[in-house]
This record gives structure tokens, sequence and C-alpha cells, in this order.
């Protein structure tokens, strides 16, 4: 908000990062939005380095850094690596890869296993097992092509619990000579493994002799250091950005690369409305190259290149971080006090308003961006989906808001360079394409209008404008691209949780109920933990002792297993011992692998999704053939608070009155650092901050 009247501004300083369950997208969105303040580790812009210090925060990172900000990755994406292939001695590359490869002729007329093929068949469809076979022959029919010339495969979205699984699975039935990588939406993209760029003869028939160095494979240029040797196959690098969409610069990047933008990975993203950092990463690209792209952005940009052995997968933030500016501010005080005492008084106020606020929290919404900001919601897409009516989902993705094309109308008859300010310049273009299409059915003349970032409407038009796919409405949206296709259902379970957070509230606040859920990553159930404790008394059918694995002994790591959830019990709240508290409680968002609370909170699922505005829908079945809105469901908490202590400052607005900038952003910190000075903003100023509760 743009106001000024009473001359005050509350300026909140970053929220620590707030723990919150997953999305519904990855099993976990968890994004973090940040605009730092304080000072800063070395920083680079385009390739600039400026050297600054700041405390560091829990990540390891200094917490006031620009354009220092992200979070580790936590998930290893296995990309597999092409098999020993050294003889003893020495040999060239390609020698031995003839060699290899006729050593294996075999393998291009066997077939499959039938417990191989089923366990394809159990990961992924039958067409997309199909081409992964096809592109196995391909490779062993030509050993000696470039991996890129075979393409790819791209899969459908994998759950995480068994993404590491089907990695080894994959290197494993096709002897290492594919390698896989996880894109940005969970889904696996399937290729052709490097061929190595030389052998290693030393260390004769010793135990690495003739490894393959898979890191000089891929776009690395004869005579530079191997991407191991750089620190890992993946570019870590920074995105500062205002006013733009993190795929529209993540698309931008990809397309000056000329690169897929799946070789892109983030950790989630960023709103248009706001000015952003987050990490990314990209596979396997030069920083000379990416500095170069990245000088061509609008609005943007990059900085701070790393190499990591892994890439970035959504859901590996801990949570979000914000540095926000509430304008007009209002307090009741005497009118009389001149504006120094005016903000003295406020600063108790305040004081006690963000104390309340980390101790107590605030309930955990999707947020409004998660709907839409067009005519027709996501989320009603996404019920539409779900009704599998995709006539209606096509028309709803196609709509617009009919401001829009009375902007184009106004800017048509006055001059063509002033555009309405309540209607955005894209918007408008995108109106008066999807208006043309619909009028006359020419689908050149339309994408030539509609701006490059609406991908959902280009496909469809370009679908639907064939003659012999008029009616075709999944085959036109199956044209779109997957992770955007979840968006539209996954906001339909978002608006259904904040509908039962909402009613949950209300009815008991915050009190704890039998039937409530808790994760059992959190609270095990204690009736089998009793049991799997006391593992000296077990014992078999015949008497014998049951050992108990180790932890370490598991297929998967605890991150890896899949979020489940379990009622609370009566006895168990009685307990003395128990430890729940209403920020342990977790609402599920609908799908066919959870559970409902065992108390009226289920009824709250029942009655909405089964009435008109929920689409008549019943929770319990949300199986569906398309497999794209088959949800499984996921688990949210109910509340959130800050993870550490909360801090703001009132500023008085200054000459410049309601146009001030109270928040220095990265951008502008680091320019005021080459500058050699940073500037105080002017007038009357308080600070204080608030600690959690706990």
């Amino acid at each position: 908000m743009q106001h000024g009247t009473d001359g005050l501004s509350v300026v909140e300083k970053p929220i620590e990062p707030t723990a919150q369950e997953p999305d519904p997208a990855v099993k976990a969105e968890q994004e973090l939005e940040v605009t730092p303040n304080g000072a800063t580790e070395p920083v680079a812009i385009d390739g600039r380095h400026i050297e600054e210090r700041g405390p560091v925060n829990t990540e390891g990172q200094r917490a006031g850094a620009p354009m220092e900000v992200g979070a580790t990755p936590t998930e290893q994406t296995g990309n597999g690596g092409l098999p020993n292939l050294s003889g003893s001695g020495g040999g060239n590359a390609v020698g031995g890869w003839q060699a290899y490869a006729a050593s294996r002729t075999d393998d291009a007329n066997s077939k499959l296993s039938d417990e191989d093929r089923n366990l394809l068949d159990s990961y992924f469809n039958a067409e997309i097992v199909e081409q992964i076979i096809a592109l196995f022959h391909r490779i062993l029919a030509s050993p000696l092509r470039k991996a890129r010339e075979f393409g790819s495969v791209t899969t459908n979205p994998i759950d995480r619990d068994i993404r590491t699984q089907i990695h080894q699975t994959i290197r494993r039935i096709f002897s290492s000579k594919l390698e896989t990588v996880t894109d940005d939406s969970g889904a696996m993209v399937v290729s052709a493994a490097g061929l190595p760029s030389k052998w290693n003869s030393r260390n004769n028939g010793g135990r690495d002799a003739g490894r393959n160095d898979r890191s000089n494979t891929l776009h690395q240029p004869k005579g530079k250091p191997g991407w191991a040797q750089l620190g890992g196959d993946y570019l870590h690098f920074t995105i500062y950005k205002e006013n733009r969409d993190t795929m529209e610069a993540i698309s931008h990047l990809a397309r000056t690369l000329k690169l897929r933008p799946q070789l892109f990975q983030f950790a989630g993203t960023k709103d248009r409305r706001g000015i952003t950092v987050q990490r990314a990463s990209v596979y396997r690209v030069q920083i000379e190259k990416l500095i170069a792209a990245g000088k061509t952005l609008k609005q943007s940009k990059i900085g701070n290149f790393e190499y990591h052995p892994h890439g970035l997968q959504l859901g590996d933030l801990l949570g979000n971080q914000f540095l926000i500016t509430l304008r007009d501010c209002h307090f009741q005080l005497d009118d009389d006090l001149d504006l120094e005492n005016k903000i003295e008084r406020a600063s108790p106020i305040l004081s006690s308003v963000f104390e309340n606020f980390s101790s107590h929290g605030f309930l955990n919404y999707f947020g409004l961006q998660r709907f839409g900001s067009f005519s027709t919601g996501t989320h009603t897409i996404g019920r539409s989906m779900l009704q599998g009516d995709f006539k209606s989902v096509c028309e709803a993705i196609l709509s617009f808001h009919p401001s829009a094309l009375a902007a184009q109308q106004d800017s048509a008859q006055q001059d063509s360079t002033v555009i309405r300010d309540d209607v955005g310049r894209d918007d408008i273009a995108r109106a008066s394409a999807i208006q043309a299409f619909k009028a006359t059915g020419d689908s050149k003349r339309a994408l030539d209008q509609l701006p490059r970032k609406f991908s959902a409407e280009a496909c469809l038009i370009r679908h639907l404008s064939r003659s012999d796919h008029r009616n075709d409405y999944l085959g036109a949206l199956q044209t779109i691209n997957r992770y955007l296709r979840l968006m539209y259902v996954h906001a339909y379970q978002s608006l259904v949780w904040n509908i039962a957070a909402t009613a949950r509230w209300r009815a008991h606040g915050g009190r704890v109920l039998p039937g409530d859920l808790v994760l059992i990553t959190e609270h095990p159930d204690p009736s089998t933990q009793s049991i799997s404790d006391d593992t000296t008394t077990q014992v078999d059918q015949d008497g014998e002792p049951i050992v108990a694995a180790e932890a370490s002994d598991r297929a998967y790591t605890t991150d890896e297993i899949f979020t489940r959830a379990r009622p609370i019990t009566e006895a168990e709240l009685a307990s003395s011992d128990c430890k729940i508290s209403i920020f342990d409680i977790v609402l599920p968002l609908p799908g066919y692998d959870i559970l409902y609370p065992a108390n009226d909170s289920a009824n709250i699922y029942e009655e909405f999704m089964g009435s008109e505005e929920g689409g008549k829908l019943d929770p319990h079945d949300m199986r569906r053939k398309w497999k794209d809105v088959s949800l499984s469901g996921s688990y949210r908490k109910l509340l959130a608070k800050p993870l550490g202590k909360v801090e703001w400052q009132i500023k008085a607005y200054g000459a410049q009155g309601d146009d001030e900038q109270f928040v220095e952003t990265d951008l502008d910190k680091l320019e005021k650092a080459k500058l050699g000075g940073r500037q105080q903003p002017p007038g009357p100023q308080h600070q204080g901050n608030a600690t959690n509760g706990d």
C-alpha cells in the first residue's frame, strides 16, 4: 500500500524461516522469499565480487547477505555413471568404448527379464517404458554417437520416496548406459550417459585403472577443469528479480543458453508481486556462459555462482523469510503530540503485538497467489479437472476479464503508448490474443500477439486450432507442461485446506482434540513404540529372538519416506507425558493416500467438497483415470510461527512522502557498496524485537 496520511510506517524486519508442512505438488512446498538486511558475505553480480561481512544464520550462511540466501539441498539426485570399461594398460576412449560395445552386443537383441519389465511398469506407464527401452537400444546400436544426439525421455513426476530406488534400478537394468536426473516438477529425465572423454591409463590393472571420468563429458571444452574438479555437475546461483515470476526468469535463461528449462532447478517458485531473492541450479553450465546470459535479463540479476555435486529440488527449503513494510499505520494517540512522541508512544503497542505474534503464531494458510490473478481462479480450473469436465477447463484457461479487452480498446483509441494503470500490458495482450483466436480461429495471429509467458494458453490454442483436434480437450490439456497442469489441482487442494483450517479454528480454537492428526515422524504411536523399544523379549513363532534393524540398515533415508500421520487418542492426551501442542496438529490436503481426522473436522471435508462450490466431489474417492489429477494428498501444519525473533522498526515519512522507499533491496546495497557508502533513512525512527515465546 502506498498511503501515508499519518506520517508513520512500520517496517517489519526479516522473520526467521518458518517451518511448515509440505505442499501438495511435491509432498513439500516450502519457499524462501528473502530481502535480507545487514552486511554481507562476498557477493557477486555478473562476476563482480564485493567484500562484506555479516552474522551467520542457522543454514550456515550470512543472515544479512544480499543474494547469499538459499537452503542446502537435502535430496540427492541419482545420475548414474558409465560402467568401468577399462582394460589393463592404456588405450584410447574410442577403442575402449568399441571394445565394450562389442562385448555387449547381445544386450541389443535380448529382452528384459519379466521381473525387470514388471518393475519398470510399476514405476512408469507402458508408453514411457517403451521409450526408455528404445533409447537404450539406440545407444547400443550406435555407441560412438554423442550422448545428446540420442535424445531423452521425460517421465511423469515421481514421488520422493521412490526416486532413489528408480535411479538405481535404471542404472542396474541398463548397465549404466542411461542416466537420470530429476527436474523441477519432480519428473525424471532419462538420457544417454555421456561418452568418457579420456581413459585413465595409470595404475595398470589397478582398482582405478580406466575408470571413466564423467566430469569431463558434457559442455566442458577440452583443457578446462572437469566438473568434479570445479565442485560438481550443478552450478548454483542466486536470482534477484523484481516484478517477474520465477519461471519467466528461468525460461529466459534457458532460451538464451539454448537449453531445456528442465535443466534448471529451484526449491520453490517466487511470486511476481515483490522483490525476491532465491537460489537456483543448472546442470553442467560454465559460469562465464551463465553470466553472459544473465546480462540479458530484464528486472533481474544473477550472482553468487558455486558448483555443487547435486541440484536443488522443490521442497529443499526450511521456510520463508520476509521483509515487509506496512504503510498508513494509525494509532490511538493524542493528535497534539509531535512526531517523535507519537513514535515513542507507539513502540510499546508494537512490542506487545509482535511478542504475541512470535509466541502464538498464525493460521498457516496457503497464500492468495496460489489461486491465480485472472477472472477464473486456478482452484476453479482444478475443480473442473477433478470432475472430468475438460471442456470447461479449456474454456476457463482461455477466459479473460472484460476490463482487459476494454483497456486494449481504450489504448487503441488513444495514444498507443498509454496503458491503463489497473490492467497490465501483458494481460491486455493476452486478452486480445484469446479474443482473436475465438473470433477467427487464426492460431498464428493469436500466438503472435500472445506474450510468451502464457504457455498454457499457447498450448491450447495450437492444439485446438487443428481441424482434427477441435474437440480434443483432454489432448489439449496434456500438451501443457505437467508442472502447470498440477498447479490447478493443487490449488483446489489448497482451497479445501484453507476452508478446513478456518472451520476447525472457529469450532475449537487452540485446543488439541482426540482424533486430531500428528505426524508419525514427530510423534510415533506410543503403542508401537513400546513394542519396538523392548526387542529383548520378542521372539518369533519358533522361539528365536527377533533382531531389530538399525536405522542405518534401511533402504531409504528418513527424508525419503513419505510423510504419514496418525490420530491422537483420548488416553494419550490424558497422559502426563503427553507433549503434543496445537503447533503439532496437521490437517490433510485431500487425496487417496492420507487419513482424515478422527473427529468432527473430517465432516468439514465432506460438507465442502460435496457442495456445489466444492464440485460435489467425494474426499474419499480421489483416484482418477488420468494420473495427473489422481491426487495422493499430503499434510500441512494448522499453525505456524517464526523460528526466531521478529524485529521491527517505526519510520516516519520523509520529504518524498508516500513514495519513499523504506527498505533497501539487495541491489541497492550492492550499488551503494560500490560507491563506498551507505545512507541513513531520514526522519525519527524506533526499533525493537520480539522473541519467540518458547
